[in-house]
């Protein structure tokens, strides 16, 4: 389908054929935690991968695999992979890309959570992960390349400036070293940046944010491109024998061997969803599928939502600052005309000027604006991030970033931008009254 219809066709219809699911319009939800097997003979199919239906929910359920089928074909993607959550999925990518003893390549634009885990979690478990600490140049990238890296990652927007990458060039970097590129799209979703166009390996996303956009639903999602070379010599973790993918003859084979065409979320689901387990439900799949449907519309009206509250803070005394491609004078103009032309997110930070207390009148006096930890909501959501979704940053971190304590995110949902502008006008007049 995906050879046939244009991206608003297969965000509503992708992945799905109603004459195999008793004809329903909207995708059933196979709420079961098992399949019968049939007979032995079927099972013994099934078991050594020579079918491929489903057998137990935690690895693969119909109503999943019509997200992951849909999802793919916006993205002109090999495969795909849904998870329990935005950051099983970053988490997963990282460690099926490492294998035991490989690094990654990253910098400190990026969610907090994400960036805290680099030095709370991963080393624990033995992934390592280096720090360029200007990603603006590409140099750095080459030269904090080490032999045992295994990939670089980057978000396509970052968290919570949207300084934007260039996605090519990095791409570049990581195809002569033989390496993955790994991005994550969340901030942009796939109506506003498709990372594979630009020389991505593996893609993920929360989901839960705007490929979603109804805060209802927590999950994640790794597509991969199937383009790149995993026999390169940088990932014998892919070329390695596993007793539990043998064939119906007791022959040991590789990950290459029974996923020769989408061999990272094909590891994916074998070891790491298989045995860590963070599966997403048919009932969340089911949000997230209806999430889709709408994805254009909703983010095309975010994005001209960002564009009218820009204007009007960059207008305001109480503003000393404010970071988005859009704004005036911004640095990432060049790429955002190049990686978005139909938008560069919805997602606006800008410089409180005043005091802690005033900041903090003012976030309590938002009425329209939701004060939450969220972003990407059909509600237009607001934070201070130094105070919680970035807290864990140390100050090394927020200065790599240039995260200060007077920020304040927003994330423009669908409402009218008259409503929003009045709404930060009357709480900037309650904080300095």
């Amino acid at each position: 389908m995906s050879r046939l219809y244009e991206f608003d066709t297969l965000k509503v219809q992708g992945g799905y054929n109603s004459a195999e699911h008793n004809h329903a319009v909207s995708v059933p939800i196979y709420q079961t935690a098992a399949f019968t097997l049939g007979d032995s003979y079927r099972a013994d199919r099934l078991f050594s991968f020579s079918e491929s239906d489903p057998i137990y929910t935690r690895l693969s359920n119909p109503t999943v695999d019509v997200l992951e089928k849909r999802l793919s074909q916006l993205h002109g993607a090999a495969a795909a992979i849904a998870l329990a959550s935005g950051m099983a999925a970053v988490s997963y990518s990282l460690l099926n890309a490492a294998g035991k003893g490989g690094r990654i390549l990253s910098s400190a634009r990026l969610y907090g959570g994400s960036l805290d885990a680099y030095s709370s979690l991963f080393p624990d478990i033995g992934l390592e992960v280096d720090i360029v600490e200007n990603p603006d140049d590409i140099s750095e990238f080459e030269r904090g390349i080490k032999e045992n890296t295994r990939a670089i990652f980057i978000e396509s927007l970052s968290n919570p400036f949207a300084t934007i990458p260039d996605i090519e060039k990095i791409a570049a970097v990581a195809q002569r070293a033989g390496i993955l590129l790994i991005v994550d799209n969340t901030l942009a979703t796939p109506y506003l940046l498709n990372p594979f166009d630009y020389g991505a390996d593996i893609v993920v996303y929360s989901a839960t944010k705007g490929l979603t956009g109804h805060g209802n639903v927590i999950a994640g999602v790794v597509l991969e491109s199937g383009k790149f070379d995993y026999g390169n010599g940088n990932y014998e973790h892919f070329l390695q024998p596993l007793w539990f993918l043998r064939d119906a003859d007791d022959r040991e084979r590789s990950i290459l061997d029974v996923f020769p065409n989408e061999p990272f979320t094909g590891r994916l689901r074998a070891l790491h969803l298989n045995y860590l387990g963070a599966a997403l439900s048919p009932f969340d799949a089911y949000l997230v599928l209806l999430g889709l449907e709408t994805l254009s519309e909703r983010v095309a009206k975010q994005v001209a939502n960002a564009k009218a509250v820009i204007e009007y803070l960059e207008q305001n005394e109480h503003v000393s600052w404010v970071r988005h491609p859009y704004a005036k004078d911004n640095p990432y103009k060049a790429l955002a005309d190049k990686y978005f032309p139909k938008g560069a997110g919805a997602v606006v930070s800008f410089g409180f000027k005043g005091t802690e207390e005033q900041k903090r009148k003012f976030l309590a006096a938002t009425k329209v604006f939701s004060y939450q930890a969220n972003i990407g909501d059909a509600r237009s959501l607001i934070i201070n991030p130094t105070e919680t979704t970035h807290v864990e940053l140390t100050h090394k971190q927020r200065e790599l970033t240039g995260l200060s304590t007077d920020t304040i995110r927003l994330s423009l949902g669908l409402e009218s931008p008259k409503d929003l502008i009045a709404d930060l006008q009357q709480a900037f007049e309650v904080a300095f009254s």
